[in-house]
């Protein structure tokens, strides 16, 4: 499934993100769903939220930003826009 691996890459850069910052708790992360992503916010937290178990971004708070803009050449693609880390 395309979604899932995108799900997998962007779980690897927030590990290796939270590593670069001493693995300093993750409070929120924000992403971005482009237009042909295949996968609704709903779907994508749902996602999220079971392969965090675990993991750095556990109990993180998830914002989702969907875009239906067909002409971006990231279209295709989950990004991650920002991680937010508490103290």
């Amino acid at each position: 499934m395309h979604e899932m691996s995108l799900l997998k890459d962007l779980l690897r850069k927030i590990e290796e993100i939270s590593a670069a910052q001493g693995d300093a708790p993750i409070v929120e992360v924000r992403v971005w769903l482009g237009a042909f992503s295949h996968i609704s916010a709903d779907h994508f937290r749902e996602h999220f939220e079971q392969a965090t178990v675990g993991h750095v971004a556990e109990n993180a708070d998830l914002e989702i930003v969907e875009s239906d803009d067909e002409s971006n050449p990231n279209a295709q693609e989950i990004v991650l826009e920002s991680i937010e880390f508490g103290a």
